[in-house]
């Protein structure tokens, strides 16, 4: 049985299925996350293939590095994914699923460019950019 995790941004323009495997929520610190965000984002990732999105139309991409892009609502503005230009996954906010999500907390990326007002203390490893298996954007 495939079990499918639905979610919206904050208005409800846009709306989405991830039917697939979804990777456990992992944390960017980085300044281009911080700074889009107000905090540091928070983040599963589902293969392509397996994400359905309705109001497709209202995603504004917007393309912080040449490697990457960033896709929020053009409606409510909304941060929803973030779009490595050679994956065949998708990051989704881990915020924008409905409750109960089923998502865990994995790891912390970028800790070395975190913000200076919070500390890091859940436990969870930490990596100063990223690990082996998370593509970022200046790969």
């Amino acid at each position: 049985m495939t079990t499918s995790h639905k979610g919206s941004c904050l208005c409800g323009a846009v709306r989405f299925a991830a039917s697939g495997a979804l990777r456990g929520v992992v944390y960017c610190h980085c300044s281009q996350c911080r700074k889009q965000t107000g905090h540091y984002y928070a983040a599963t990732n589902v293969a392509d293939d397996d994400l359905a999105i309705e109001g497709a139309e209202k995603i504004t991409w917007y393309r912080a590095s040449p490697y990457a892009r960033r896709g929020f609502c053009s409606v409510c503005g909304s941060a929803l994914f973030w779009k490595h230009n050679t994956s065949d996954e998708i990051s989704v906010m881990a915020g924008a699923f409905e409750q109960p999500s089923g998502l865990k907390a994995e790891a912390h990326i970028f800790v070395a460019d975190k913000g200076d007002y919070y500390a890091i203390a859940d436990g969870l490893p930490q990596f100063e950019r990223s690990t082996p298996d998370i593509k970022v954007a200046d790969d």
